[in-house]
This record gives structure tokens, C-alpha cells and sequence, in this order.
């Protein structure tokens, strides 16, 4: 468990003295270290991931009226994203107090979903301890510079650069791309492309151009990743085409 200084360390880098320190305690708690798993965090991040989610959504409702739901849609799921969370949680110094079981802790690389799970508990804390503001506070303190950075293009929505980097990073491998199908004549055709990361395919997907369909099969490689909600659409989804005479405008 973390110990008194540890605790005071956090509370300062979340902006809330918590009434009941426990909750922060279980949210620094990982599983490698708890002496169960409902002695970690895990509990915590659940309630905190779909905290975040609210806020999140809520946040963008508001500051958006004029966007339509898909588009609010492609926004959350890039803010809310694993990796958002990660640095996040990296970039104020929450891992550095966040209690480890040893194999972990010495662990030449730590994978992302250890930081994006201690933000995420953090958040469930602070709304336990402090009620849906306390968290709404914190989160929209480092959430706001990634939402603007999304909606100004900084954050690219470009779900192939994505793929790279988390494949680059997480996995040691880049991604490459096969084209399984094609159909449709020279003026419309379309394309079936997969993602291959260390000789495993993910879903395939079709698109009226090889760069769109790249695009779309990327998403689904993120998605099987835990990337990407599942329930996300950012690109509209195409099949595979029924008429190979009917006419499609291709993408740029």
C-alpha cells in the first residue's frame, strides 16, 4: 500500500485533499502488489472509466453545439483513448507513486494500460471521495489541451499513424498492409485490406481506395487492441461491394 508521503504526493498532483485517504490508497494500488484482486484498483478504474466518459462526453456536448453525434463521437474516443490517459498519468508524475509488484516494477518497458488504468482509478476516487466535480476538476484540467489539440487536427484522427506508433511502441513491430481483394471496375474499384503486426492479421475492411480501406482496417486492428471502443464508428464502415458495376466516387 502507499505510504503516508506517497499519498500527500498525489493529492497534490490531483488538486483534492481527500476526506477518506483509503480510496486514493486503493487507487495506487496495483494487482501485482494487492493482496487480492479487489484489494486493487481494478474496481476503481471501472467506475472511474465510465466517470471519465461522462465528463468527457458532457464537456463536449457543451463546448460543440453545432457538432453532430458522430462527430462528437470521433473527438471522445481519441481523448479518452488508452494512450491519452497514459501520458497524462506519465506527464504529472502519477507513476511514480503508484505501488507495483516487483516483476512489474522492474520491468524494462511498462505497457500502457498500467498508467491509463492508475489515471482511471484516480478519477473513480476523486468521485467517490469528492462527488462528480472533483472529478470534472481534474479531468478537464489536462483533458481540455487534449480536446483542443484533437478538434485543431494536432492530435491526428489518422488511425494508420496511430496503429504505428502504439505497434512501434507496445508490440516492437510496424504494421503492414495486405491487399486481399479487389472488385469493381477501373473507374470504382474497391479494395479489401488487412492489417499484418508480427505475421498476425487483424480484420479486414473494405474501402473505395487502398488508402481509405488502410485507413479503415487500421481502426480495426486498434479496436481488437483495446485501442479503440468497440462501440466507436469514427469511420463509416464499408462493405464489401455487392454490384461490381455500381458506381462509387473514390476518396482522395
Amino acid at each position: 500500500m502507499p505510504d503516508a508521503e506517497a499519498l500527500q504526493a498525489v493529492q497534490q498532483l490531483l488538486g483534492h485533499s481527500f476526506k477518506n485517504p483509503d480510496l486514493l490508497a486503493s487507487a495506487l494500488t496495483h494487482a501485482s502488489i494487492a493482496s487480492s484482486r479487489l484489494a486493487s484498483n481494478e474496481r476503481m478504474e471501472f467506475l472511474g472509466d465510465a466517470v471519465l466518459g461522462l465528463v468527457i462526453c458532457q464537456e463536449l456536448y457543451r463546448r460543440f453545439p453545432d457538432y453532430l453525434e458522430g462527430e462528437l463521437t470521433r473527438i471522445k474516443s481519441v481523448v479518452v483513448s488508452r494512450d491519452t490517459c497514459a501520458r497524462v498519468a506519465t506527464d504529472i508524475g502519477l507513476m511514480e507513486h503508484l505501488s507495483l509488484g516487483r516483476g512489474i516494477a522492474e520491468a524494462a518497458r511498462m505497457p500502457t494500460s498500467l498508467p491509463a488504468c492508475a489515471y482511471e482509478a484516480c478519477v473513480g476516487a476523486l468521485y467517490l471521495d469528492g462527488g462528480l466535480e472533483a472529478a470534472r476538476a481534474f479531468i478537464l484540467k489536462h483533458m481540455d489541451e487534449e480536446i483542443d489539440r484533437v478538434v485543431a487536427g494536432e492530435h491526428t484522427l489518422n488511425y494508420k499513424s496511430l496503429l504505428q506508433q502504439h505497434a512501434q511502441r507496445d508490440l516492437g513491430a510496424t504494421p503492414h498492409y495486405e491487399v486481399l481483394d479487389e472488385k469493381g471496375p477501373d473507374h470504382a474499384k474497391a479494395f479489401e485490406v488487412a492489417v499484418v503486426i508480427h505475421g498476425r492479421r487483424y480484420p479486414s475492411a473494405w474501402g473505395p481506395s487502398k488508402k481509405s480501406a488502410e485507413q479503415r482496417a487500421a481502426m480495426e486492428a486498434l479496436r481488437v487492441l483495446g485501442e479503440l471502443e468497440a462501440e466507436t464508428t469514427p469511420v463509416e464502415p464499408l462493405a464489401a461491394p455487392d454490384n461490381e458495376g455500381e458506381e462509387e466516387v473514390p476518396e482522395d
